[in-house]
């Protein structure tokens, strides 16, 4: 018996809605993650882009556990000397959470084009309103 390899021409996507609310934003973002990846399918290979459409709600109401709104820093550098930005997470998901929320599924894809593709397929919502109720979502727990 010969391993199973998906190809891409065959894979079928479904679309998922995870509801963030009160949940730590890191679980938030695993749970995207793996499905992103295809990680949650039986035929799942590792060097095809086998993911699914995955939907973020309520990000803004997403938790850090911990000390994390006051220590934990987004930082990001221009590339000038003396061009280090760094915002804290507290401002961060006050001001932006859907930012908050991608940057965090985007570390845990592979940083190549299945990676990139992978973060094509995320919607991620403030509310709880999302305009894809055509692609009838399937609610993740």
């Amino acid at each position: 018996m010969s391993t199973f390899m998906a190809k891409k021409e065959n894979v079928e996507r479904k679309w998922y809605v995870i509801d963030a609310a009160g949940k730590p934003l890191g679980k938030t973002a695993v749970a995207a993650a793996d499905i992103l990846r295809g990680k949650t399918k039986p035929d799942y290979t590792p060097h095809v882009d086998t993911g699914d459409f995955v939907i973020i709600i309520n990000a803004d109401k997403a938790v850090l556990t911990g000390n994390k709104l006051t220590q934990k820093y987004y930082r990001h550098h221009s590339g000038w000397t003396g061009g280090l930005k760094e915002i804290q997470y507290k401002t961060l998901m006050a001001k932006r959470p859907e930012f908050a929320m991608e940057q965090a599924v985007k570390g845990m894809l592979p940083k190549n084009s299945l990676g990139a593709a992978a973060l094509r397929r995320l919607r991620v919502y403030q509310g709880a309103d999302h305009g894809h109720e055509a692609q009838k979502p399937i609610v993740v727990e």
